[in-house]
């Protein structure tokens, strides 16, 4: 997993709430366990038209917001059902970031799994990253994960609250399979003592 430490770019605004897993990546894309490749179906009932055509009024079409790795959205993000290919697909597009007021608990998890940072913030906040989002291309967020920082186009800071676990995990690039195999000369250990006790 790639490791998530600082990141600036253009944030994306989606000021809808209840943003569901489905509308995040329909289930026509869910044939494939494949974590690659889900980009193109990120939000695809809105990014195109029935003829597969671009809609050009959704906010990831706009020149802007094309290569936006910060997504600002709005309360209640990824609830829905529990498919883990919403947070393929953000990472696929590449988006690394998400921004909230909240985030349905399966989703939440999800994404740390997938190296996607999901940040809970106060409705206060997400308005001011609302503002600074809809700026486009002209201003651009800064997060630092180390310091728990958002830092706006004017120079503002916010501070996030994020659970030191997690934030180990993503710093380091640790999924479940990185976690485990930081344990590997310990399991080596005991994977050898193992088999010299089967044959006494």
């Amino acid at each position: 997993m790639q490791p998530f430490t600082t990141l600036t770019g253009v944030a994306a605004p989606m000021r809808a709430v209840n943003i569901d897993t489905d509308q995040i990546i329909p289930k026509d894309y869910l044939k494939t366990i494949k974590r690659t490749g889900l980009g193109k179906g990120l939000f695809a009932d809105k990014r195109y038209r029935d003829d597969g055509s671009e809609n050009p009024d959704f906010v990831l079409n706009k020149p802007a917001y094309r290569k936006s790795e910060i997504l600002v959205g709005g309360d209640n993000f990824g609830c829905g059902s529990s498919r883990e290919h919403a947070p393929w697909a953000l990472q696929d597009f590449g988006i690394r970031c998400v921004i909230s007021t909240s985030f349905a608990d399966i989703f939440y998890n999800n994404c740390f799994k997938n190296g996607v940072l999901p940040i809970t913030v106060s409705p206060e906040d997400l308005e001011k990253l609302f503002d600074d989002a809809d700026r486009g291309a002209n201003a651009t967020v800064t997060v630092d994960l180390a310091a728990q920082t958002i830092q706006g186009p004017d120079g503002g800071t916010l501070h996030f609250d994020i659970e030191p676990f997690r934030k180990h995990c993503l710093l380091n690039g640790l999924d479940d399979i990185g976690l485990t195999l930081e344990k590997g000369a310990a399991i080596e250990t005991y994977e050898a003592k193992l088999a010299e006790r089967a044959w006494a």
